[in-house]
Formats: C-alpha cells, sequence, structure tokens
C-alpha cells in the first residue's frame, strides 16, 4: 500500500467493517474448489476479473480490511501499517502475471480493479482492456484533451487535483490532475461505461481479493446510482455466474456460484497448473534521459554539462537510481565523479579535439533485481551524431527477451536520441527487475494437485503480449 495514499485520504469515521478473521478452506476442500475454477475458466467465453486489494498483499503491499490493513489499524488507534518496500518498487504478483497469460491466451477479455497501485498496467494488461475504479496513483490526465500520462513515480496529489505538470502537446499545454478518488469523488463514467458493458457480457466474473466493498462511491450510471461493488452481479442478471477468491466472507457470497477461502496466489496457481498455462516472468524496465550540452565550436576547450534526468520531466524524480559514478577509462587525466543527489548534474571542461569514453555506472535504488549497470557513451565533439527514434514495443521486447534468456537485469538500449548544433539528448530503456514464477514455492504447494480423470485441461495460446506495455484511447505520453 502506498502510505502516501492512505495517509492523503481525507478521514472518515465509518468505512464499513474492518479487522475480520481470515478463512482458510481445508486442504481437500481447496483442491476441489480450484480444480472446479480451472473448469470454469477453460468453458468461459468471456472471462472478466474483478480485483481489489487482495491480490496485491503479496506484493508487499498491505490492504485495507484485513487484520493488519490500513482501517483495521487506524480504527486501533496503531497508525498506518508498514510497506515491506518502496510503492513504486512493488513487483506484480504471480496472480497479476496469472491474469496477463489468461488475457494473452484470449480467455481474458477483461479486468475491473479497486486498487491504485498500477501493478496491472506494469504487469501487461493493455489499458484498453483495464478499468481502473478508483484511479492509478501513477496516472496524471490532461483534463482538457484527454491525454494520459503514466509516470514512474507516485503522483503527488489525490482527489482529481491539479499536478505540478503540465500536458506535453504544444497546442494544449493544460496543468494536469492526478487520478486517484477521495472519498467524495464520484466513480469515473468511461471506467464505469466500460466495466458495465463487460459485466454484462461476462460468463463469468472472477473476483480476486475483494470485499465487493471498497469506497463504495456511487456514480449516476445508466440512470440509475451504482456503486461499483455491485458491478459482478450484472452478469448474473445476463446468466453469468460468480465466483469469489477471498479471506474474508463478501456480502456477494450468497449470490457467488463458487466461493474460495484461501490466498490469491495459491488458488490461482493451482488453476494455471491445471490449465497447462504458463506464467510469464515480470521484467521490469526503466527509462532514463541522458543530456550533454557544451559550448561553441570555435574555442579550443569545451567546456559541457552532463545532466541525468527522468523523461517525465527535469524535476521529476528517478525512483529507481541511487547514484551514479561517472568515469573514464581512457583518460587518467579526468577525475571520477561521484553523483549522490538528483537531478544528476556533472560540469567539465576538456580539449575539443580529443574524443573520449564516458562510462555511466548506474547504482540501482533497494527493491530492484541487481546492484548497477553500466553505459559505455563515446564523446566527440567535432562529429555530429545522426538522429534516431526505434519502435518502443520493438526495443523493450527485445531487452525482456535478453533478460529472460539471460536470467537477470541490467540491459539496456537506446530508444531515442536528438542531436542539436550545442547539445545530444538520448533516451535509454534499462532492465531493473526480473521476478519469475514458476517455483513450486511460489504457489505453497497447490501445483501438486491433479485433475480427476473426467477432467480435461486444454487451452490453446492464441496471442502474444509485452509485460509492462501500455495503450490507452489517447496515448500515454513519456514527458
Amino acid at each position: 500500500m502506498s502510505l502516501g495514499y492512505a495517509e492523503k485520504l481525507s478521514y472518515r469515521e465509518d468505512v464499513g467493517t474492518v479487522g475480520m478473521s481470515e478463512i482458510f478452506d481445508p486442504p481437500d476442500v481447496l483442491q476441489q474448489k480450484i480444480e472446479e475454477l480451472a473448469i470454469l475458466i477453460q468453458k468461459s467465453k468471456h472471462l472478466v476479473a474483478f480485483t481489489g486489494a487482495g491480490i496485491s498483499t503479496s506484493c508487499g503491499i498491505p490492504d485495507f480490511r484485513g487484520p493488519k490493513g490500513v482501517w483495521t489499524l487506524q480504527r486501533s488507534g496503531k497508525g498506518v501499517p508498514e510497506a515491506s518496500l518502496p510503492f513504486h518498487r512493488a513487483l506484480p504478483s504471480l496472480s497479476h502475471m496469472a491474469l496477463v497469460e489468461l488475457e494473452r491466451a484470449g480467455i481474458l477479455k477483461f479486468v475491473i480493479s479497486q486498487n491504485v497501485d498500477s501493478l496491472h498496467l506494469r504487469s501487461g494488461i493493455p489499458r484498453e482492456k483495464l478499468a481502473e475504479l478508483h484511479g492509478n496513483s501513477f496516472r496524471e490526465i490532461c483534463p482538457s484533451c484527454g491525454t494520459e500520462y503514466l509516470r514512474d513515480f507516485e503522483v503527488e496529489t489525490i482527489g482529481m487535483k491539479e499536478t505540478p505538470r503540465r500536458c506535453a502537446d504544444t497546442k494544449c499545454g493544460a496543468k494536469l490532475k492526478d487520478t486517484v478518488l477521495d472519498w467524495e469523488d464520484a466513480l469515473p463514467p468511461k471506467e464505469m461505461n466500460f466495466a458495465e458493458k463487460h459485466c454484462r457480457t461476462a460468463d463469468i466474473v472472477l473476483c480476486l481479493g475483494t470485499r465487493q466493498q471498497g469506497l463504495t462511491k456511487p456514480t449516476l450510471c445508466s440512470l440509475q446510482i451504482t456503486p461499483a461493488c455491485n458491478l459482478p452481479l450484472k452478469t448474473i442478471r445476463s446468466g453469468g455466474k460468480i465466483v469469489i477468491v477471498n479471506l474474508q466472507p463478501t456480502p456477494k457470497d450468497k449470490k457467488a456460484s463458487l466461493v474460495i477461502h484461501g490466498l490469491v496466489d495459491k488458488v490461482i496457481a493451482g488453476a494455471m497448473h491445471l490449465l497447462n498455462l504458463r506464467i510469464p516472468p515480470y521484467i521490469h524496465i526503466d527509462f532514463v534521459q541522458l543530456s550533454l550540452s557544451h559550448s561553441p565550436k570555435k574555442k579550443t576547450y569545451v567546456k559541457w554539462n552532463l545532466r541525468i534526468a527522468s523523461i517525465h520531466g527535469q524535476r521529476a524524480p528517478l525512483p529507481f537510481l541511487k547514484s551514479v559514478e561517472v568515469s573514464f577509462p581512457e583518460r587518467p587525466d579526468l577525475k571520477t565523479a561521484f553523483l549522490h543527489e538528483q537531478p544528476f548534474y556533472l560540469k567539465r571542461e576538456t580539449l575539443r579535439k580529443r574524443p573520449f569514453k564516458m562510462l555511466l555506472t548506474f547504482n540501482f535504488s533497494d527493491g530492484c533485481s541487481c546492484l548497477c549497470t553500466t553505459i559505455e557513451w563515446p564523446i566527440n565533439f567535432q562529429v555530429t551524431k545522426d538522429n534516431l527514434v526505434r519502435e518502443k514495443n520493438e526495443v523493450l521486447r527485445e531487452l525482456r527477451d535478453a533478460a529472460d534468456k539471460e536470467s537477470h537485469c541490467g540491459q539496456h538500449a537506446v530508444l531515442e536520441r536528438k542531436v542539436n548544433p550545442r547539445s545530444e539528448v538520448t533516451i535509454y530503456a534499462i532492465v531493473t527487475n526480473i521476478r519469475r514464477y514458476n517455483d513450486p514455492e511460489e504457489a505453497n504447494g497447490v501445483l501438486e494437485i491433479t485433475p480427476n480423470s473426467n477432467s480435461n485441461f486444454m487451452i490453446k495460446r492464441c496471442s502474444e503480449g509485452v509485460n509492462g506495455s501500455q495503450t490507452s484511447q489517447k496515448r500515454p505520453k513519456w514527458s
């Protein structure tokens, strides 16, 4: 849980039932229910997932209503619980990545989430197949032209307030707003309309880690007040079924065709095993902008400035970087620089006619899968480089394939280079995290289950995707 998000919410006395005891189905009952779930998924023609805080607790993000949830502890006077890692470094859970594989296989048609942690987008669920009912702590929107901006840092405000940044469209330039709802904010109509449409079409709505209560923000939809928690019920009216996977009782249990009391990851791992579907690894890629500006060409010595900054703006943070070491291996006369404060900035003066090689060692922050990576940057002030723009998704796919094959992170590639007479700006993509989910320990033993003789599980994988790529009705911008 973003502690910032929990603390930014307006105070509210009545947050519903909190601190309820957790219920675990006996092992034999759990195995039977997992097999039932796998059969339902296999037969589904239009599967919709409805997710709450429980899908993200294994990522180190506390929930709200559990025994150690945010509101549970606040009500008992213990304050906000501690997250196990920075919000921006949280990695998608096994269940997040299983949903990605189900979407790639053509089974999962849509995801509705009450979470603001951005983990569905990070995992690789396409933006057009996701409704984030309570917003996204990492997403800003332009209220004028509607362009969305997905950030690698947590946006400073909630409650759809103005942020310090503006729309990058030169024809617009309006002040951006955050997308996270506070208590009194209405659910976003566009997200709700898509969610309602898919719930009506669904033959299965799979509810994962949600008490079907959430913030219960009402909104005017189809001429009636409809809280988000009632969305899954729309599938029943159309002849569909609800499946609930949760550790606590929910108000919708009596309406569900199947209720599973178990850890979400454990249940989903078992179902994916029976369906013979591989849970893909999560490979996270961060972006950094390198800017090199220098003095006019006429002088013998050239004064140059190196700036290492976020692609989201000079003042935006680089959450994945702790420090940068700048060295010159072929030039012992140039002293190595150690940059510890953002924005990372270095000023030097060198002979114009003497090229050199600069090594940039990026020391990663806690939560990354490796300690550092090094980028080699040849500098020659007498030669002008060409502009370069590479296809983003192709580059990211190549990086992920390399990280998957080599089983480590640190790979990097140039995405874009813009060259002017006195400056060069290059955007790099860097693999900073890799996590696999196929270790039997990840599923806590559920992978031992086997289908009975009357079951025949076979899913044909019909499409490919790339985790971490996002699309929207208006393409998100990098800066």
